[in-house]
């Protein structure tokens, strides 16, 4: 191959963005010298094989970033809907405490209209449904052993049982939980043992 072929070979390649073209130098007869070639290609090789990896590690660490900020954003997303759906809930115990309340008293309960008082009833009946529906459930009940993640407690009440020690003993207001998570903790009276012997 004379030396105005290979010039015409080299005019016509069109190197890549970020490629080299390999320069082929020349000796006195014409001969390409490949030593000086198949260096260059060699270390060209090697300059991409490191840029390659480079990219590669870049790649593989923006994807995990990535992946680890949607995780975060789907978490922070459903804490935030679960945050507001908890308020909201919270806004309606006080509408159910009055409904209890109102119950509570049964002798004054009884003498109301009968149609008025069913129709009370149902609106308390949809109420519970929609909290049953968002996973809301009561808490606290006679007899069980206080627990201050679900109890708070309001009063002592002295006995001289001791099995009945650190029991609730009565509930004042009933206490919530959404899922596991209690939104009100129920508000207890407590037996507190003491022996004869302790005296008052």
């Amino acid at each position: 191959m004379s030396d105005e072929e290979i010039k015409k070979d080299t005019e016509n390649i069109t190197p890549e963005a970020d490629s080299e073209v390999v320069e082929y130098e020349f000796n006195e007869n014409g001969e390409e010298d490949f030593k000086k070639t198949l260096k260059k290609l060699r270390e060209d090789l090697k300059a991409c094989k490191k840029e390659k990896e480079e990219y590669l590690t870049g790649w593989q660490k923006e994807r995990a970033d990535f992946a680890n900020y949607k995780k975060a954003e789907d978490d922070r997303r459903a804490m935030v809907s679960e945050s507001m759906r908890e308020r909201i809930l919270s806004k309606f115990l006080g509408v159910i405490d009055s409904f209890n309340m109102a119950f509570a008293n049964k002798e004054a309960w009884e003498k109301v209209d009968e149609n008025w008082r069913k129709g009370v009833e149902y609106i308390y009946g949809q109420m519970n449904t929609i909290f049953e529906e968002y996973g809301v459930k009561p808490v606290g009940e006679v007899g069980e052993k206080f627990d201050p993640n679900f109890h708070h407690s309001l009063e002592l009440v002295p006995t001289d049982k001791k099995e009945l020690d650190h029991t609730v003993s009565q509930v004042i207001q009933k206490g919530y939980k959404l899922g596991e998570r209690v939104i009100r903790p129920a508000g207890v009276n407590v037996y507190e043992y003491k022996s004869v012997k302790d005296g008052p």
